[in-house]
């Protein structure tokens, strides 16, 4: 059966509906089940009184199942209690004497009442926005000034390095242009040189 737990809006909401659902399953009597089903009534009255019964309550239990579960999908207990809370403090301001900027009065356009409790909200989440888009931008910035000095700093590394290639290059086309002929007497002579000083 139904959650019979919170507010009196709710309670209320909840013994009408079960009412309801209990008269609508009880509805049909056993003279209209005996109507549809004389014969079944004539042979054994006792199991078509025991049957009827079964299909009332079948009835009765299948409708509040289906209910509970509708109620579940849509959170209606939980709606139910926030719109009673709503129309409590709405009569205890009443009551106090307290009007708000969004209180509904006969005079009152339903866009302004609307604005009134809106407007604030949105320019709290506009000025975040903002905030955040300015961390935002401070960040990008500093992500770009370092990726400007990386680049430089690779730019850098790539000139040297391009020059120190063409420097080996340049060494390699002079060594290829000296007369390979004298560098290789050179080296017999110094060889030669050299031997009785290693032997001594």
């Amino acid at each position: 059966m139904f959650n019979q737990s919170g507010s009196r809006r709710w309670t209320h909401f909840h013994s009408a509906l079960q009412l309801a659902v209990q008269r609508s399953a009880r509805k049909w009597t056993f003279d209209d089940f005996a109507e549809c089903f004389p014969l079944y009534v004539q042979e054994d009255k006792n199991s078509a009184l025991a049957t009827f019964t079964s299909i009332s309550d079948y009835i009765e239990s299948q409708t509040i199942n289906d209910l509970d579960k509708l109620f579940t999908d849509y959170n209606v207990h939980e709606n139910i209690d926030i719109l009673h809370k709503i129309v409590t403090d709405a009569k205890d301001r009443k009551a106090r004497g307290e009007t708000r900027k969004d209180a509904w009065r006969e005079d009152l356009n339903p866009r302004i009442a609307v604005g009134a409790k809106t407007t604030p909200i949105l320019e709290k989440e506009i000025l975040r926005l903002k905030q955040q888009l300015a961390e935002r931008e401070k960040l990008n910035s500093q992500l770009q000034a370092d990726l400007e000095a990386a680049t430089r700093q690779t730019d850098e590394i790539n000139a040297r390095a391009l020059e120190m290639v063409e420097q080996v290059d340049k060494a390699q086309e002079e060594w290829e242009n000296l007369p390979q002929e004298d560098i290789e007497a050179w080296s017999v002579h110094m060889a030669e040189t050299l031997k009785p000083a290693v032997r001594g």
